[in-house]
Parts: C-alpha cells; sequence; structure tokens
C-alpha cells in the first residue's frame, strides 16, 4: 500500500449536497457520486445533505470535525461564497474557489466586467430590471438571450426570438435583475481548467436551441464531443482564455469556462466567452470528470485530487 493510499484512510471528508437553490437534485446527484469515489480512494466520507439550517450544518461539521469538506453544493448558497464564508468560520479546508472568487464567479455581470479587464471577450450586454424585461419593450434587436445574474445550470436562460411580444412575459422568477446579452450564433464549446491547466476543449451539440438545463442533466439531449473538431487555433485560444478566467477570478481546483464560437467568422474572431462556472457538476454527464477521464484522469484521481488541494484561507 502507498503512503498517499495509508495518509488517504486516516482522512475524514465532509461531502456537502443538496442545499436549497434550484439545482438542488444535480448538487445531490453530485454529492452521491463524489461521496462514492472517495469512499473508493481509501478516504473516510460523511455525506450531509444541507438544509436551510446553519445551526444543524455547524453541528454536523464540528462533531466530528472533518478534516476536508468537499463542497459538492451548486447554485445559490453553494457557490456563491456563502457556505465558503461558514467553512472559513469553521477553519475547515474546502475543495474549488474561496469566498471572494466564488462570489464574483457566480455574478455573471461581475465576471464579464472584471474579465473585460484582461482582454476577455464576453456577448455585448446589460443589465436589466425584473420591471424592464417583463414589459414590452425590447432592450435590444432579437434574437438576444436573458439570463439570470446568479444562477448556475442554465437555470432561467431564455432566447428571445423576433416578433415576441415581450422579452418573458411576467414569469420572471429569477431575482430582481438579469442579464440582456447578445445571441451568438455559432456553437457551443467549453473548457474545463483544473489547477492552471486546461483539460479539453468540449463542442456540445443539442437537439434545442440553447444549451438549457434539460439538455445539460437529461440523457440524450446533448452530444460531447472530445475534442472538439475545430480549428487549432481556435481550441487553444478557448485554453488560454479559460486559464486566464479561472486565474484572473482566483479559482482554485476545477473551473469551467463556457464559450460561444461563431464559425463563419475567420480564425478566432468568433470567439465568445459566456459564463465561468467555479463548481462545475460531477454527475454521470457532467463535463469536467468527462475532460478529466479525456486526459487520463479518473473521477476517483480527480476528486481525490480535489481533497489534496483543499485549503481555507483562515486556517
Amino acid at each position: 500500500m502507498t503512503e498517499a493510499l495509508l495518509h488517504a484512510h486516516k482522512k475524514h471528508v465532509a461531502v456537502l449536497m443538496g442545499g436549497w437553490s434550484a439545482e438542488r437534485e444535480v448538487s445531490l446527484v453530485s454529492g452521491a457520486g463524489v461521496a462514492k469515489a472517495l469512499e473508493e480512494e481509501g478516504y473516510r466520507v460523511t455525506a450531509i445533505d444541507v438544509q436551510r439550517d446553519l445551526g444543524g450544518l455547524m453541528n454536523a461539521l464540528t462533531n466530528p470535525r472533518p478534516d476536508v469538506v468537499f463542497n459538492a453544493l451548486h447554485g445559490r448558497g453553494g457557490e456563491d461564497g456563502t457556505i465558503q464564508g461558514v467553512l472559513e468560520f469553521l477553519g475547515l479546508p474546502y475543495t474549488h474557489s474561496g469566498v471572494q472568487a466564488a462570489a464574483i464567479a457566480m455574478d455573471k455581470a461581475m465576471t464579464k466586467r472584471v474579465l473585460d479587464t484582461v482582454g476577455i471577450r464576453s456577448p455585448k450586454g446589460m443589465v436589466l430590471s425584473r420591471g424592464e424585461i417583463t414589459g414590452g419593450t425590447h432592450p435590444m434587436p432579437a434574437p438576444y438571450i436573458v439570463k439570470p445574474v446568479d444562477e448556475g445550470s442554465t437555470v432561467g436562460v431564455t432566447l428571445v426570438r423576433e416578433g415576441q411580444n415581450s422579452p418573458v412575459g411576467d414569469a420572471w422568477t429569477f431575482g430582481e435583475r438579469a442579464l440582456v446579452e447578445e445571441f451568438i450564433p455559432g456553437r457551443e464549446l467549453t473548457v474545463g481548467v483544473m489547477g492552471d491547466r486546461a483539460l479539453a476543449v468540449t463542442e456540445i451539440v443539442f437537439q434545442a436551441q440553447l444549451y438549457d438545463y434539460t439538455a445539460k442533466y437529461s440523457a440524450g439531449h446533448a452530444v460531447h464531443t472530445i475534442p472538439a473538431a475545430i480549428p487549432e487555433a481556435v481550441a487553444e485560444e478557448a485554453k488560454r482564455l479559460a486559464v486566464l478566467a479561472h486565474r484572473t477570478l482566483g479559482c482554485r481546483g476545477v473551473s469551467r469556462s463556457d464559450f460561444r464560437w461563431d464559425d463563419g467568422r475567420p480564425g478566432t474572431d468568433g470567439l465568445y466567452f459566456l459564463e465561468i462556472n467555479n463548481q462545475p457538476g460531477m454527475t454521470p454527464l457532467s463535463l469536467v470528470p468527462e475532460q478529466a477521464a479525456h486526459v487520463g484522469i479518473s473521477y476517483g484521481a480527480l476528486v481525490g485530487w480535489l481533497v489534496e488541494n483543499a485549503a481555507c484561507q483562515l486556517a
């Protein structure tokens, strides 16, 4: 038995999953997969279904106190700096990004502004109020995209087509603000980053016009081509931008950056950054584990690496 494996047998990992966001069910699947893989890697694992109960969570994380926390939560409360702040208060090392990086990455509008300072181009857009997007006035010529400022997994993303009477009607339930962006035609690309390394470029082909929540988490709704069948220059630029976004925001562990590539434009001119996920899914259909496997890193090795690279600024 190797020294690393002996060490793993002594390490107790608490896996946080569930939560109260719109992505609760996805988080439960991610967390269950992570817990199983970590046990197979030799770690002692406690799975915690996180509820909106701070006292209960504090008790679960102190009786007994784990050595490391694997954050498998998604969406609000889980990847926006909230749970990270609790873990910092407790002095517990945890996987993925810290408080500041998580808070910025979760806010799509803030992410765009920060990354624009280092030359990462995203679609032209603006932040509007609920009233402005539910009224009858279009903020820009259709087609365009309306998305929640701070939801993940493409929750609430809407494509507004020509001829619609209003941007989203009166059914907007994703907060008081929305990000409105020009629609970029072309192809959907995504790049996972592990540490300072871009893993691969995946092209996602889906049946609907948008790579929405259903396409992401329902078998048969999307096809992942890895590596993407795109020009080498475009692939290398997408990788460079993904690593640059990861570093600029101060992300830790793994992240995943999504892009649109308008292949009707020359070279890399049609490549646009869409958003970064600082806590990518770990479900059987998730993209980062798939990319890791493509470069020879098993699911178990991936989650083990995240545990061994967990950190806490206040520890």
